[in-house]
Formats: structure tokens, sequence, C-alpha cells
């Protein structure tokens, strides 16, 4: 068992470090860990690092969604100079601690840090199956959250000013020129009532695939115009729109609108508890 000072210890060494951003998401920032996990050299954190996106990426899991890749202008004696970091989500620390070196006593401190939280949070495919669709829904739309979130980020430092045409030319390509507007009439929705709220998990899922590619898309072909920003948005939708035809699946604007809104779901929840 784990003593009193062990326990604080901990807490107190990785809390100090957490971040919370504006929707309420816990982060930390890969510079802050490395001095945590005593490491005194970024070279040798960053290898770290890569090792953990593997084994984020051979999990199944987006590895965007957990390495958001956070450059930042840093001074240096008379100059200043930009430096690579990255807004970790607790897997992504959580990872980084179980490939880093056992030597270090705070390593395995963040062992069990981590782990506890990420175990709650971080489903496996046999659990993610029994779920109900419901339960697959709101887990599919806290996914899609938090790439909305990295993608705004990335898509901003990429020239992106107008959000709602960005997001739409990602709508038209996958539904087939249809925008947020065309889909919330389409589905009957009442007026600003959130499509993505109003999805099934299969339609969340393609769209949560269309967000974590566009915003790799944009990272790593160094965009820095609007226009150019709004492109492949268009085209990731569209090309996923095109393995769906091809692999006979259903498209998008033809699956079902759940009977009730996620939003709905959630009231109906916190009502069930309150009468408890």
């Amino acid at each position: 068992m784990m003593n009193n000072e062990f326990a604080n210890y901990s807490e107190s060494t990785f809390d100090s470090i957490k971040h919370i951003d504006n929707y309420g998401n816990e982060y930390w920032e890969a510079r802050e860990l490395q001095i945590v996990l005593e490491y005194k050299e970024w070279r040798f954190f960053e290898k770290v690092i890569n090792k953990a996106e593997i084994a984020c990426f051979n999990s199944g899991r987006e590895v965007n969604n957990h390495f958001g890749v956070n450059s930042k202008m840093v001074q240096t004696g008379d100059s200043i100079r930009k430096i690579i970091d990255y807004k970790l989500s607790r897997y992504a620390c959580y990872l980084i601690v179980q490939n880093g070196n056992p030597k270090n006593k705070v390593i395995g401190l963040g062992q069990t840090y981590f782990a506890v939280q990420t175990r709650k949070m971080e489903l496996t495919e046999e659990e993610y199956e029994k779920l109900s669709e419901d339960e697959k829904r709101l887990y599919r739309r806290k996914q899609i959250k938090d790439g909305n979130y990295l993608l705004n980020k990335v898509a901003s430092k990429s020239g992106a000013k107008n959000f709602d045409k960005f997001h739409n030319s990602g709508y038209r390509g996958l539904y087939n020129s249809e925008n947020a507007g065309a889909i919330a009439k389409r589905k009957g929705l009442r007026y600003r009532e959130d499509i993505l709220d109003n999805m099934g998990s299969d339609e969340l899922i393609a769209n949560s695939f269309r967000i974590s590619q566009t915003e790799q898309s944009l990272r790593n072909n160094n965009i820095n115009k609007e226009s150019e920003a709004n492109n492949p948005h268009f085209r990731i939708g569209k090309n996923i729109r095109e393995v769906i035809k091809k692999n006979g699946g259903t498209m998008p604007e033809n699956l079902p609108t759940p009977d009730w809104s996620l939003k709905e779901l959630e009231k109906e929840q916190k009502r069930k508890v309150g009468t408890l």
C-alpha cells in the first residue's frame, strides 16, 4: 500500500503542473513534465514522447487527440526563438511515464498517478462493444469535442478566420455538398441545435475521422492561408465519403437521426439521479 508521503508527493508533483483549457479539459505541457520527470535535456525526453506516440497509435487511438503540438516562443539571452512543445492528455502522460527511465523514482510516481484516472477514461474494444448505442454516442461525442479543440487551434495557425466556413468545408465534402445548416434542416432540428448532438455513433465516427485527418493534414503541410486551410477539409471529407461508398457503407446523410439528442439524454440522466 502506498504510504501518505508517497501519495502526497505524487499528487502535489503532477497536479501542480496540470492545466485546464477553456472547455474544462485537463492537459499537461511536455516541457513542464520533462522537468518533473528529471530529464535534463529535451532531446532525450522527446525520444520518450516519440515512443509514447507509437504506443498510442498501436493501441488504436488517435495520436493527435492526445499529443497536440504546441509550439511557443521563448527568450534565451538576447534572442527569441521558437521551440516545440506538446499539450498532453492524461493518457499521453501515462504512456510517457510507461516508456520513461525506470531508474528515476519520480517515473514510478507518475505511473501510479496517471494510471488510475486513465483507466477510468479509456475504454478497451471489448468494453466499448458492451456499451449501449446512447453510451457509444456520448463516448464518441467527447472524442469529437477534444478533436475539434485541437483542429481549431491548428486551423487558426493555418490562417482560418471564418470558422463556420472552415467547418462547413468539411461537412460539404462528407455530406455531398450539405453544410451544417442543411444537415440540421434535414434532421428537423431546432434553431442553433447542435447537429453533432443529434448523430448516432456511426455518423460520429465518420466525423471524428474527418476531424483528425484534417488536423494532421494542416499541421504536416504548413498551410498559412484561409483558402488553403478550407480546401483540405473539403477534400478529406469527400475522400472519407468515397471510402464509405467503396466499402458498401451507408452514406452519412442516410444514417438515422436518434430520437433523443445528447443534451436531452444528459438532462434525463441528471433527472434520474436527482430522483434516487
